[in-house]
């Protein structure tokens, strides 16, 4: 009997099991999708760290003609390669799109050994082949195959260059030609960035003298792969300074790139995550309903059947047939669908380190979702059939609801009252209505709509004002590097004060950068010095800034990495431990970031450097609403100091990438209220008929009955809004909070004003819009038919 009433079904219902199928696999379809999207994120950092041999730390003496034999010959060293800031120009590719001349025997080889995306690696020995990175060709039309110009700079020139950039190259000319398209982390690009050309190695090796590590004008860093590990930099330090006998910089590349990596595309995963919990959550409701329906339908036509000795577990088996197998093909088409979206994941930082990019089938999750999706649409139908079952044996009894007493009391319309109760009152039996969900969907939908656009605002906020990254300079100049000026010494206190007497700059510091070890911690350590009457603003997070030769202010990073807060006492390599007076932002440098480094009074910079330096930079604050380029050109025109805008700090484009999930989620969850609320009107009107039937026949009249669904319908969103408002406003700004701590950003509050404005007036018009068709039903019901078939 069983089989052949699934036949029967196949053939009269064969469109509604379609529908059903469908919605399964757009429900199922995005879960997984999110799911392995966010597996796959989460992932891409450690599965590129197998296979790239990543190094560990870079060192930056950034000094022409330093002597690296002496440290590739540390026991700690695995693998060394350097790479260099030489003179070079390269036709119609700007400066920051050529990641440098690159050499050593463990270059692209025993050390940051790129993944090969296409084409194939530059040869080594050969000084006319580069690679790229994989936005480089969609930003500059030149991909595989096709060649670059390289020009090359001779001593003279190359010096002249370095103050100069209009200079003309004048050394030797190289036609190159692009062969592959390659990645790692050395060898890759950041968020929002144009791509990277990528030299051989074979060009140092070729032009040692414009170019190479024995340049005396080209000055070559190196990147180290450690035995250890990053358990083996501090060692490695300490020999390289050995060696050197002075302090060096040194990037911890591990911190730097992998485990920031790693944090950054964790919380995409986690938000990932989010979305696809929220996908699941709305497909229970939006497909579990016209499961519950068909299931409860079916029954409805089996109760003829029961009469000849059918029996109960028989009437459930058949009513779950039909949704189980449009269960079974739509999860499959979801699976499907999955594998073919995988290709547009991972996104944001995880999509810039995946090893392997395009279509990818993350088993686990595809599995799990074909075993699981049929089983919990089989369970929804089980139990729709069985409640069905038990309907007409259920009691009268129902609860009531103190709003809605209370409204019965103040003595308001009957519509308001009634409709009320509907909202309000769930009921038992074949009245019973699905209150709970609908409130909770529309208090979801509230919650999850304010928390995405209170989150997304404080993502705006941030990327459109480079103060909470502590930013608050507009210009800048750069004016020396290491202890050598570009200009007369003698005239750069003149030059500076009449840059700070241009009537649109606000401030200038003039800002000698020094690198201390900081209770073990390497730190870019910047002079406060004003020039003039104005301050630079600093931005401080806690304490305030040094006013003392003894004192220091710490970059957030820095300070935790020291284990140092306001009031210790910390070695920075003067003569005395100076006084922790404040957390600060620093300038995002060559050589640091802004959460790394450290402040200091201009007497306390020369009580630990003296007249020494890494860098000297002139950081230029502006008054609101200066024109940047008229000031560029003013003092350009008068002191002839090149003023530049300095570049945004990495995270700016990090956070910019998390804005539009939120939103998406909201929509999802929108959907969840909406569907929730439309299937409690449309329920409501179907399984209460009769007691509004029994209302017409009183008198009720049509605009009444009209006015009892809109009521219902207003009062579910009125609920939504009342809990949805404030958890929205205060679930936005906790994950914001945390979004900003863990970045670190200068927390400020988000206000979504225009959300706030409209949620309330749109909440209400869409209810009321999904009451516009039970309403209309409830008006036009044939009272007399209703009343005779109850």
């Amino acid at each position: 009997m069983t089989a052949a009433w699934l036949r029967l079904e196949l053939r009269r219902r064969w469109r509604s099991l379609l529908v059903l199928a469908l919605l399964v696999a757009l429900a199922a379809g995005t879960v997984m999708t999110a799911v392995a999207g966010a597996r796959r994120g989460a992932s891409a950092v450690d599965r590129l760290a197998e296979r790239t041999l990543p190094a560990d730390v870079a060192v930056l003496p950034n000094e022409p003609g330093f002597d690296w034999a002496p440290v590739r010959d540390l026991p700690e060293v695995a693998a060394l390669s350097t790479f260099g800031g030489a003179a070079y120009v390269v036709d119609g590719i700007p400066g920051e799109a050529v990641t440098g001349v690159i050499s050593g025997e463990d270059a692209m080889s025993a050390l940051e050994r790129p993944v090969v995306l296409a084409g194939r690696l530059p040869d080594p020995l050969r000084p006319d082949e580069v690679a790229i990175t994989s936005s480089f060709e969609e930003s500059f039309g030149r991909g595989v195959g096709d060649g670059v110009t390289i020009r090359l700079f001779g001593p003279d020139s190359a010096l002249a260059f370095r103050d100069d950039p209009a200079v003309p190259p004048d050394g030797p000319v190289v036609e190159a030609r692009i062969v592959g398209v390659i990645q790692s982390f050395w060898y890759g690009e950041t968020l929002g960035s144009p791509g990277q050309l990528i030299f051989s190695p074979g060009l140092a090796a070729a032009y040692p003298d414009e170019v190479g590590p024995e340049s005396p004008v080209a000055v070559h860093n190196a990147i180290v792969r450690l035995h250890g590990g990053e358990a083996a930099i501090p060692g490695f330090l300490a020999d390289v300074e050995r060696l050197a006998g002075r302090q060096i910089d040194v990037f911890d590349l591990v911190e730097m790139l992998r485990t920031h990596g790693r944090e950054v595309t964790g919380f995409e995963a986690d938000a990932l995550l989010v979305f696809a919990l929220a996908a699941a959550a709305a497909a229970m409701f939006l497909v579990g309903q016209p499961v519950a329906r068909y299931a409860t339908a079916t029954v409805a036509d089996l109760q003829a059947l029961r009469a000849v000795g059918m029996l109960p577990r028989q009437v459930v088996l058949t009513a779950v047939l039909g949704p189980v197998l449009a269960a079974v093909l739509g999860v499959v088409a979801g699976a499907a669908a999955a594998v073919a979206a995988s290709r547009w994941f991972p996104t944001g930082l995880a999509a810039t380190v995946e090893p392997s990019p395009g279509a990818d089938v993350d088993a686990p999750v595809l599995l799990t979702g074909v075993v699981v999706v049929p089983a919990l649409v089989a369970l929804a139908a089980a139990a729709s059939a069985a409640l069905a079952l038990r309907a007409a044996r259920a009691g009268s009894h129902r609860r009531r609801s103190s709003v809605a007493g209370a409204v019965a009391a103040a003595g308001l319309p009957v519509p308001v009252v009634v409709g009320t109760r509907f909202a309000l009152e769930p009921g038992r039996g074949r009245q019973a209505v699905p209150v709970r969900p609908a409130l909770l969907g529309a208090v979801t939908g509230v919650l999850g709509v304010l928390a995405a656009f209170t989150f997304s605002t404080g993502v705006d906020g941030a990327a459109g004002d480079l103060r909470r990254f502590g930013q608050t300079h507009q210009l800048s100049a750069w004016i020396g590097e290491n202890g050598e000026h570009f200009l007369p010494e003698d005239q750069l206190p003149a030059l500076l004060a009449a840059v700070a007497a241009d009537p649109d700059v606000e401030a200038v510091n003039d800002s000698r950068i020094g690198s201390a070890d900081v209770d073990g911690v390497s730190a870019a350590v910047y002079a406060y010095a004003p020039v003039g009457d104005g301050g630079l603003d600093v931005v401080v997070l806690s304490g305030r800034m040094p006013s003392r030769p003894d004192e220091i202010a710490l970059a957030p990073v820095t300070a935790d990495a020291a284990g140092a807060a306001v009031g210790d006492r910390v070695d920075a390599g003067g003569t005395a431990a100076v006084t922790v007076t404040g957390i600060a932002f620093v300038p995002d440098g060559a050589h640091n970031d802004y959460a790394t480094g450290g402040w200091v009074t201009r007497d306390g910079y020369d009580a630990l450097f003296g007249d020494a330096f890494k860098f000297h930079e002139a950081h230029v604050a502006l008054r609101p609403g200066a024109d940047a380029d008229a000031v560029v050109a003013r003092v350009a025109e008068t002191t002839g100091l090149g003023l530049e805008r300095p570049e945004p700090p990495t995270p700016v484009a990090e956070i910019r990438q998390i804005r539009t999930l939120p939103v998406v989620l909201a929509a999802f969850l929108a959907v969840l209220a909406l569907g929730a609320v439309g299937h409690a009107l449309a329920t409501a009107v179907r399984r209460r008929r009769h007691e509004l039937a029994v209302l017409r026949a009183v008198g009720l009249s049509r605009p009444q009955a009209r006015g009892i669904v809109a009521t219902q319908a207003s009062v579910l969103a009125l609920a939504g809004l009342l809990i949805g408002i404030p958890l929205g406003v205060a679930l936005g700004r906790v994950v914001w909070r945390y979004v900003a701590e863990t970045t670190p950003i200068l927390y400020v509050p988000p206000v979504a004003a225009t959300a706030l404005l409209l949620v309330v007036p749109v909440a209400l018009v869409a209810a009321n819009l999904l009451a516009a068709w039970p309403s209309q039903r409830a008006a036009s019901m044939r009272v007399g038919h209703v009343l005779r078939a109850e």
